[in-house]
C-alpha cells in the first residue's frame, strides 16, 4: 500500500508540473505575439461574459449573502465529455442568460466537502446550493447512477432544472 501511495504522489507532481510547464510556454507566445490576448478568465469557456467565483468558500459566502442559488460545475480540461456539455452551455443563449442569475462556480478539481459528491466523483456533473448553503439533492439529471451528470443533449434539462432552482428559492424565501 505504501508503494501505491508514492506512485500516485509522484503521479501527481508530473501532472502538476506539466501544467505549470504549459502556463510558462504560454506566456512567451503572449509576449512575442503583437496582438494581446484576453487574460485566461474564472469562466474556463464556460461563460466568458459571466461572472464566475474563484473558490467554494467564496462562492458560498456569495449565495448566502446575495440570496442567489449556486450553481456548481465539476469538470476536467482534458474529459471529452465535459468540453462536449461546456460547448452545449457555452452556445445555449438562454442557459447563459439565465446563469446570471446564479453564484457561479466550476471547478477542475474535488473539493473536501462531501456533500458535492452525494453520489460519486466523475464529471462532469451539476449541483445546485441554495442561499443556505442547502445541497439541492433533489434536482437531478436523467441518469439513475450518476444523478448530477448531463450529456450534451440533456441541455434542456440542464436549463429547466436551473429555472428549477430558481423558482423552489422563491417559494421557500
Amino acid at each position: 500500500a505504501m508503494e501505491k501511495s508514492y506512485v500516485s504522489m509522484f503521479l501527481l507532481l508530473v501532472a502538476i508540473s506539466c501544467a505549470l510547464a504549459k502556463d510558462a510556454g504560454k506566456k512567451d507566445t503572449k509576449e512575442t505575439t503583437a496582438k494581446p490576448k484576453l487574460p485566461q478568465t474564472l469562466s474556463r469557456g464556460w461563460g466568458d461574459q459571466l461572472i464566475w467565483t474563484q473558490t467554494y468558500e467564496e462562492a458560498l459566502f456569495r449565495a448566502k449573502h446575495s440570496q442567489k442559488p449556486l450553481m456548481i460545475i465539476h469538470h476536467l480540461e482534458e474529459c471529452p465529455h465535459s468540453q462536449a456539455l461546456k460547448k452545449v452551455f457555452a452556445e445555449h443563449k438562454d442557459i447563459q442568460k439565465l446563469a446570471e442569475k446564479f453564484i457561479l462556480l466550476n471547478l477542475v478539481y474535488e473539493t473536501t466537502d462531501k456533500n458535492l459528491a452525494p453520489d460519486g466523483q466523475y464529471v462532469p456533473r451539476v449541483l445546485f446550493i441554495d442561499p443556505s448553503l442547502t445541497v439541492r439533492a433533489d434536482i437531478t439529471g436523467r441518469y439513475s447512477n450518476r444523478l448530477y451528470a448531463y450529456e450534451p443533449s440533456d441541455i434542456s434539462l440542464l436549463y429547466s432544472n436551473m429555472q428549477k432552482a430558481l423558482k423552489l428559492l422563491k417559494t421557500e424565501l
